[in-house]
């Protein structure tokens, strides 16, 4: 358990920084093996949906442990209580019927019913599907769900208990990302190959009514609703659909200059919506005119969900909320952490080591752990540390969304944004430093439903950021390592979620980091759909793959020379000397790169990483390694063999 003054101290979930009490790092030296917990690995109060009833704002929360649906009581400015949501990895989904508030996880598709009155929670349906995507409420009283995938909708019957699936909305798209409901017609966002399908309530007839200069977009990603209107946030072009519903071709398309529009709200006359990624609240009155710029709330923050209360607008971000007052124009930011909002251990998405230092990436930035002083701090970012890298004094993020490259020096409040890979590039995989070229290279995989993943570097000495795109024609690019000019690539067979893979086997790829062009590209291991980790000796490139399988291309020979078992499924590779480390998750194996023998050194880690995705760092030291002991950041001690 963490001490309530932890979570409290988490101002940095709204961008600041605190300093946190760790447990301090063994003084001794350590068997190889043995493992010394540092604490919880990443804390924060990410929010990914909030309702009102009455004068409560309940939000609830992603990636903790449990999962909760906290109470913020605006009169008295403070959270009142928060009720634990037992299953799934998180909150998307939430509406109100009455005084009741509906709550859908992800991970696990389950409903929850919470009684405002009492406090009661009941669990009230489970669906098996990945995702409750989003939630929405009929005038009377049902409740509709936007499930994936495949992209479905569901309606719950508060008053019978009952189920009814409507099926599958549009044939081959995987995402009901948005959802909409009136008296007669529920109204459902597609993705990852934008619609806008309007669904007859009585007979379950279904209609596609985006407009044709939309078709080639990504997703509608919003909507919301009002007696007259529907609008709908449209990526990845950051445009607003602005539509009478009761004639689908009289409507507009509003142009931002933002990549998305994660929220839109139909609220007196106007739509209000907001952007990424500069996290500005815009508006435009519905009867025409210009798009209005209101303000940044948090630069370059996400709002999970538009609300109005009592005449103001409110916007959900991570462990906080803004309010926009149309009387004054003022626009306040409210942090919830501050307030009483729990935080929590999360599920890591990224470690890194600058020896020093362990950086722990998470939703909305990373827990930074000083090794000697045994205190961390929160470094926040709007974005998901994906991976990072230290040369020399700076330590390099890869960010999601958009490919974001970020620099950090240690001591410093914040960190800097250095580049944007563009190309429709989402999720950063990994980053490697080329001393020879003085390039970053970073490795991505698209966006929702587009093709080909990209190589970006950016220059040390120039501050550029060239991006190659496609590398591996058809696929993602994972992992990398460089070596004197060349940046060997790993490969995941499948691109922009959503888009099913049409490669069978992941490569291994050289790009020429002078001439810039593709060498060549082999598949080390028949049937691996990822190398998730790379590295190198002089005379080697050694990878890992998803099914576990590590394998030795000899660079003199240019052929696949070994391949051995290492365990369940592979993650990070580092080499240390003559010998490699990688993970599963659960255990730390220790291969002899002279003999292949497999060792395994530590066990039952059981690591709760984001998505089942391991990961592992190695000290500069190359006396230990930093990996996660359920959501407990553990410093494990290694030998090496130099």
């Amino acid at each position: 358990m963490i001490h309530r003054r932890r979570f409290l101290q988490l101002t940095a979930v709204a961008g600041g920084s605190a300093l946190l009490p760790a447990v301090p790092a063994h003084a001794h030296t350590a068997a190889e093996g043995e493992v010394t917990v540092l604490g919880p690995a990443s804390v924060t109060s990410a929010l990914g949906n909030g309702e009102f009833v009455g004068g409560v704002l309940y939000a609830g929360t992603r990636g903790l442990s449990p999962n909760v649906v906290g109470a913020y009581d605006l009169a008295r400015d403070t959270v009142t209580g928060h009720t634990d949501i037992p299953t799934g990895i998180g909150v998307w989904a939430m509406c109100a019927v009455g005084t009741d508030v509906y709550v859908g996880t992800h991970g696990r598709s389950d409903l929850y019913r919470l009684d405002t009155l009492t406090g009661a929670l009941s669990k009230v349906g489970a669906y098996s599907h990945p995702y409750i995507w989003n939630m929405a409420s009929s005038p009377d009283g049902k409740v509709y769900l936007a499930i994936s995938e495949p992209g479905r909708v569901v309606e719950y019957d508060p008053v019978t208990g009952t189920s009814r699936d409507l099926g599958v909305i549009v044939e081959g798209e995987a995402y009901v990302r948005s959802i909409a409901v009136d008296a007669t017609t529920v109204y459902a966002g597609i993705g990852a190959h934008a619609h806008l399908i309007a669904i007859d309530r009585a007979t379950g007839a279904k209609r596609d009514i985006l407009p044709a200069e939309l078709a080639a977009r990504d997703f509608v990603a919003s909507l919301t609703i009002s007696d007259t209107h529907l609008a709908g946030g449209i990526s990845s072009n950051g445009e607003v659909l602005v539509m009478s519903k009761s004639d689908p071709s009289d409507h507009r398309v509003l142009a931002t200059g933002e990549k998305y529009i994660p929220s839109v709200l139909l609220h007196d006359g106007y739509v209000y919506f907001t952007g990424r990624p500069t996290g500005t609240l815009y508006r435009c009155r519905l009867d025409g005119g210009a798009v209005e710029t209101l303000g940044v709330a948090l630069p370059e923050a996400a709002t999970h969900r538009l609300l109005s209360h009592e005449g103001r607008v409110y916007g959900v971000q991570d462990g906080a909320v803004f309010v926009y007052d149309p009387a004054d124009g003022s626009l306040d930011y409210v942090n919830l952490v501050q307030r009483g909002f729990k935080a929590a251990p999360e599920q890591p998405m990224s470690v890194h080591s600058d020896g020093r230092r362990v950086y722990v990436g998470g939703k909305g930035g990373a827990d930074i752990h000083d090794l000697k002083a045994g205190t961390s701090t929160r470094l926040g970012i709007p974005g998901e540390p994906k991976t990072a890298l230290t040369v020399r004094d700076v330590t390099y993020l890869g960010v999601y969304t958009q490919g974001l490259l970020y620099a950090h020096r240690a001591g410093e409040p914040s960190a800097t944004l250095l580049a944007k890979t563009g190309n429709q590039q989402d999720r950063p995989r990994d980053l490697a430093h080329d001393a020879l070229t003085g390039l970053i290279a970073m490795t991505t995989q698209p966006e929702p439903g587009q093709l080909n993943g990209a190589l970006s570097l950016y220059s040390l000495r120039t501050g550029k950021l060239d991006t190659y795109r496609p590398v591996v024609e058809r696929q993602s690019l994972y992992a990398v390592t460089c070596r004197t000019g060349v940046a060997y690539l790993g490969t995941n067979i499948q691109e922009g979620l959503g888009l099913p893979p049409v490669t069978t086997t992941a490569r291994l790829a050289a790009f020429d980091l002078r001439a810039r062009r593709l060498l060549w590209q082999l598949e080390p291991v028949p049937g691996a759909k990822v190398v998730r980790g790379l590295a190198h000796t002089p005379l080697a490139v050694y990878g890992v793959t998803d099914t576990g399988i590590l394998f030795e291309y000899d660079l003199l020979r240019r052929k696949v020379t070994r391949t051995v078992q290492v365990g369940a499924k592979g993650s990070d590779l580092h080499v240390s000397g003559l010998v490699a480390y990688t993970t599963d998750g659960d255990a730390i194996y220790k291969v002899d790169l002279v003999t292949f023998a497999v060792k395994t050194i530590a066990s039952g880690l059981a690591g709760e990483w984001f998505g089942g995705e391991p990961k592992l760092a190695l000290d500069p030291s190359r006396r230990a390694l930093y990996g996660v002991r359920g959501r407990d950041l553990v410093r494990i001690a290694v030998t090496g063999r130099r």
